[in-house]
């Protein structure tokens, strides 16, 4: 018996499974202000997304960090980077903006993602010739 026991001990493994895994997340987000004529710059951009963070979830919030590692001022599109346990933070804090300087708005989050090489294209706007 002792012989049996002491094979099983060698012979045991330990499972390891991880999560979020990736210390950051990355999200391409597109602002869709009700007057199409506003243009924000990238501060004025962030600073926005600081006083989402602000107001839903004050102070504490307000000081989540996350970058804004490009901007399109045409377009209105923004590629984040913010840390993997505050990405639920800023996704809802996004969500549940609404107001700019008096104009109704709404971000889209177009895609998320643990790996930045996955931002760099969209299957859905793929064109084949």
């Amino acid at each position: 018996m002792k012989g049996a026991e002491e094979q099983e001990e060698s012979s045991s493994y330990q499972r390891v499974v991880l999560k979020n895994a990736s210390p950051c997340h990355y999200m391409k987000v597109h602002l869709v202000l009700e007057d199409e004529s506003i243009r924000l710059s990238a501060v004025e951009l962030k600073h926005f997304i600081i006083t989402g963070l602000n107001n839903l979830f004050g102070e504490v919030g307000a000081a989540l960090t996350f970058d804004v590692l490009k901007y399109e001022e045409d377009t209105l599109t923004a590629l984040l980077r913010v840390s993997s346990k505050g990405l639920v933070k800023l996704w809802s804090s996004l969500t549940l903006l609404g107001f700019y300087k008096s104009q109704a708005c709404a971000f889209r989050v177009l895609q998320v993602s643990p790996f930045l090489l996955a931002l760099t294209g969209n299957s859905r706007e793929l064109q084949l010739d």
